[in-house]
């Protein structure tokens, strides 16, 4: 059996909230470049060169990528076979993004309660979702989101008669609809079926695939390569201003689902696109 102390796992935590902030990661970083080699407006492409320097700037600074270092959102796969031990690994979680935040110098963007709306002031409590595998695995994911896309995200509950092609205008309405309010180019997240939470959590998981590996489903694969190419004829462009790059990646996470409902949702990313994964 694989002994983990949480402190070992606070301090992992608190260095990828830092790298997920201030460096791009690899997969996003080439898709920038592929889009700024495709982009044929020169407004779009003056823009993503932009996005270039500032990524640049933010590395050799050490410093946010962007203002907004989102709300901390933590994926954890945990094997069967894996002990914690020295107390609670959500609290080591927690005391992770504390320490991520404070001693990064990351925007504290949390508050108690969404109605009254008092900061606490180190960026806690994460958002956690836990995944129990077989196994010694312990895998740590964490995404900071952003919520200039996060709030142009959404929930479709579709009829099963909507079919593969009533999602995919499901799909382009979400895009269309955030237009230049996600900061395009976006990631396009996606999950169809389960039910409606599982819907939602899917299309945040599917955020933190790597850009242009799709998925082993064929159908699927397809879809995603579709989509890509329509969401890019709309036009939208980067920042909104116009252009051939929309978006940068459409990742679509499938799962089975009940007779009566097609529950799809559509959670968006700007180029940015924070995950950071380790195995400890």
């Amino acid at each position: 059996m694989k002994t983990i102390h949480v402190d070992t796992i606070t301090e992992n935590i608190k260095e990828m909230c830092i790298e997920a902030n201030y460096y791009l990661s690899g997969d996003m970083r080439e898709a920038l470049k592929q889009a700024k080699e495709c982009e044929k407006n020169p407004l779009g492409t003056q823009i993503l060169s932009q996005l270039e320097e500032n990524l640049a700037i933010a590395g050799e600074k050490q410093i946010p990528i962007c203002q907004d270092t989102g709300m901390a959102v933590v994926f954890v796969t945990m094997g069967q076979e894996v002990r914690i031990e020295g107390g609670s690994l959500a609290e080591a979680i927690h005391e992770g993004v504390r320490k991520g935040y404070t001693e990064g110098y990351l925007r504290k963007s949390v508050v108690k309660d969404p109605f009254y709306r008092e900061n606490t002031k180190d960026n806690t409590p994460a958002v956690i979702h836990y995944d129990i595998v077989p196994g010694e695995e312990f895998k740590i994911t964490v995404a900071p989101k952003g919520f200039g896309s996060e709030n142009m995200s959404c929930v479709f509950m579709l009829k099963p008669a909507d079919g593969i092609e009533g999602a995919k205008e499901a799909i382009l309405t979400a895009v269309r609809e955030a237009g230049p309010n996600a900061c395009p180019p976006v990631v396009v997240g996606v999950g169809i079926g389960g039910t409606f939470e599982k819907a939602a959590l899917m299309a945040k998981q599917a955020l933190t695939r790597e850009a242009g590996k799709h998925s082993d489903i064929p159908y699927v694969k397809e879809m995603e390569e579709e989509m890509l190419q329509k969401i890019n004829e709309l036009g939208i462009g980067p920042a909104g201003l116009g252009g051939t790059v929309t978006a940068l990646a459409v990742n679509i996470n499938t799962y089975a689902t009940h007779i009566a409902g097609l529950p799809l949702a559509v959670n968006m990313c700007c180029h940015v696109n924070r995950h950071v994964s380790r195995n400890l």
